[in-house]
C-alpha cells in the first residue's frame, strides 16, 4: 500500500471522522494534489447518487490507491457496512487498490474468502472478485480499525464499473417485480397496500392461496413471512422471492400448499432505508426490528401495519396463525440457518425445532447445527421473539438467516459463494419444507403427493434411499391444534380441511 501523504487537501486528522460524510458522492472527479486542467483518462470519477448507492468520502492516496469511505445510515452512524458505487473515467489497464476503511463492524467474513462484487456496462451480470485480491486487516493509519482492500483491474475503457457489498435488490426492482405477478392474473395471487413508509413508498402484503379459502367465513391456517427488515441484507429479497416463484408456480407441491394454507407475506419491511442505501436502518435511523413490542404509526409505520395485521388474525377465532418466519442475512457465519425461541414448556420447545430439521433435509446449504434458540435480551425487540412470547404454542417463530457469502455443503470443507439463484433456490426449499412438515404430522401421514423428478439424479437417487425423519416426539401422534391452547378453545374450534382427503 502507497504511503498517504499528509499534505495531501483531503487527508488530516479527520480522515477518519464519519462526520464529514454528510450525503453520496455525486460524479465525484479525484484529481492528483496539485493537478490543475481537465480531469483526463485515469482520473477516476465516482457516483453512488442512485438507488440503493453507498459511498461517503473518497480520498486520493496515489495514482493507484484510494481510500473510500462508506456513508452511515442516514440518522445512525452506528452502521457502516453497505457500500454500492460506480466508478468511470478509466484508463485501459488501469490498475488501482480500493481500501474500504470505515466498516462498523470488526468481523466479517472478508475474513473467510468473501469478496465485493462487481459489474460494468458491457457486462451486466454481477461477478465475484477474486478471492486472492482482497484483504481484510487491522490497519493502523485508519484508528486501528478493520479494513477491506481489493485490487482491481479496469480493461475497457467506455465501460462504467459499478461494486458493491452483496447482489443488490432494489425497491423498484421490487416493484416491478410484483407488477409482472400482477400481470399474470393468477386468481390466487393478491397484491395490496397495507401502509406506507415515511417516505410514501408502498408496504406490500402478498396474499398466496386458492381463492376457497379467502371467501367470508373461511377458517384459515396461516403461514407469514417478512423480509428486508433491515434493508442492506439483500440475500433476503433473494430468498423471498424464491418462495412467491414456487407458491405461485404450477408445482404439484404449490398447488397443494395453496389449496390448505394461506400465505401473507411482507417482503420489504424497510422500503426507504433500501431506497437510501442503508445496511441497517429507517430513515429516520431506527433499527425497525428492535421495535416490535411497541411500533409507531408514524415513526415506524411500516412495522405498525404489519403487527396490527397479525394481532388482528391472532384475534379471529377462524384464523390459525401456524408460522412466522423472518428472513435476514448474516455477515459473519455461512450457510442458512435460523434462530429460535426458548420456551418453559419442553415439548413446545422440542415441537419447534422440527421444521428447520425437514428444511435441512432438502436444502443443501441449510445448516441444522447452526440453527440456535434463546432469549437474548439484546433480541427483545425483534420479530420472532415478540411474536414468539404474543403467540400461542401452536405457532411457530423464526428468523431464517443465510450468509452474505457461501455455504459448505456436509461432507465437505469448501465453500460454495452463494449465487442470486441459489438464494432463491432456499427459498423454494423453505416453500416446499411446509408440506413435509404437514405430512410429518399424523393428520397428513395418508396423503401421497406425486413428486416431482429432480434435475439431479444423484440428489434422486438420494432421496429414494432416505427414510422418514425419525422425529420420535408426541406431538407427531396427532394435530397441532389437539394441544391446549393458551388462548381457550380458539384454536380447537377450528375446525380446518384435513389434507388427508386430498387423494
Amino acid at each position: 500500500m502507497a504511503e498517504r501523504s499528509q499534505t495531501a487537501p483531503e487527508a488530516g486528522n479527520d480522515m477518519g471522522n464519519d462526520d464529514a460524510i454528510g450525503g453520496n458522492v455525486s460524479k465525484y472527479i479525484v484529481l492528483p494534489p496539485g493537478y490543475c486542467g481537465q480531469p483526463k483518462k485515469g482520473h477516476l470519477i465516482f457516483d453512488a447518487c442512485f438507488e440503493s448507492g453507498n459511498l461517503g468520502r473518497v480520498v486520493h492516496v496515489s495514482e493507484f490507491e484510494y481510500d473510500l469511505f462508506i456513508r452511515p445510515d442516514t440518522c445512525n452512524p452506528r452502521f457502516r457496512v453497505w457500500f454500492n458505487f460506480t466508478v468511470e473515467n478509466v484508463k485501459e489497464s488501469q490498475r488501482v487498490i480500493f481500501n474500504i476503511v470505515n466498516f462498523s463492524k470488526t468481523k466479517s467474513l472478508y475474513r473467510d474468502g468473501m469478496a465485493p462484487m462487481v459489474k460494468s456496462t458491457s457486462r451486466p451480470k454481477w461477478q465475484r472478485l477474486p478471492p486472492k485480491n482482497v484483504y481484510y486487516y487491522r490497519c493502523p493509519e485508519h484508528r486501528k480499525n478493520y479494513v477491506m482492500s481489493f485490487a482491481f483491474c479496469f480493461d475497457r475503457e467506455e465501460d462504467i464499473y459499478q461494486f458493491a457489498y452483496c447482489y443488490p435488490y432494489t425497491y423498484t426492482r421490487f416493484q416491478h417485480y410484483l407488477d409482472s405477478l400482477q400481470k399474470r392474473n393468477m386468481d390466487y395471487f393478491f397484491r395490496e397496500q397495507l401502509g406506507q413508509s415515511v417516505q410514501q413508498r408502498q408496504l406490500d402484503l402478498l396474499t398466496i392461496t386458492s381463492p376457497d379459502n379467502l371467501r367470508q367465513g373461511a377458517e384459515q391456517k396461516v403461514v407469514f413471512i417478512t423480509g428486508r427488515v433491515h434493508p442492506g441484507e439483500t440475500p433476503s429479497s433473494f430468498v423471498c422471492q424464491g418462495i412467491i416463484d414456487f407458491l405461485v408456480s404450477q408445482h404439484p407441491i404449490a398447488r397443494v400448499l395453496r389449496e390448505y394454507l394461506v400465505f401473507k407475506i411482507a417482503p420489504m419491511l424497510n422500503p426507504d432505508g433500501v431506497y437510501l442505501g442503508n445496511y441497517r436502518c429507517s430513515l429516520m435511523g431506527f433499527d425497525l426490528n428492535r421495535h416490535w413490542l411497541d411500533p409507531s404509526p408514524w415513526a415506524h409505520p411500516t412495522l405498525h401495519g404489519v403487527k396490527q395485521l397479525i394481532i388482528q388474525m391472532y384475534n379471529d377465532p377462524k384464523t390459525s396463525l401456524e408460522f412466522y418466519i423472518d428472513i435476514h442475512a448474516h455477515s459473519t457465519m455461512m450457510n442458512g440457518f435460523m434462530y429460535g425461541n426458548i420456551f418453559e414448556d419442553e415439548e413446545r420447545f422440542q415441537r419447534q425445532a422440527i421444521f428447520p430439521k425437514l428444511l435441512c433435509q432438502n436444502a443443501e446449504d441449510f445448516s441444522y447445527s447452526s440453527t440456535s434458540f434463546n432469549r437474548d435480551a439484546v433480541k427483545a425487540g425483534t420479530g420472532r421473539r415478540f411474536l414468539g412470547g404474543l403467540l400461542d404454542h401452536t405457532s411457530y417463530c423464526y428468523t431464517l438467516e443465510v450468509s452474505f457469502y457461501s455455504y459448505i455443503i456436509s461432507g465437505t470443507t469448501a465453500a460454495v459463494p452463494y449465487t442470486e439463484e441459489a438464494y432463491m433456490k432456499l427459498g423454494r426449499n423453505v416453500a416446499r419444507t411446509f408440506l413435509d412438515y404437514y405430512r410429518l404430522n399424523s393428520m397428513v401421514e395418508k396423503v401421497a403427493i406425486p413428486m416431482p423428478r429432480l434435475r439431479n439424479k444423484e440428489m434422486e437417487v438420494q432421496r429414494r434411499k432416505e427414510k422418514s425423519p425419525s422425529y420420535k416426539h408426541p406431538l407427531l401422534r396427532g394435530p397441532a391444534s389437539n394441544y391446549p391452547s393458551s388462548k381457550g378453545d380458539k384454536k380447537n374450534s377450528v375446525n380446518h380441511k384435513d389434507p388427508s382427503t386430498l387423494f
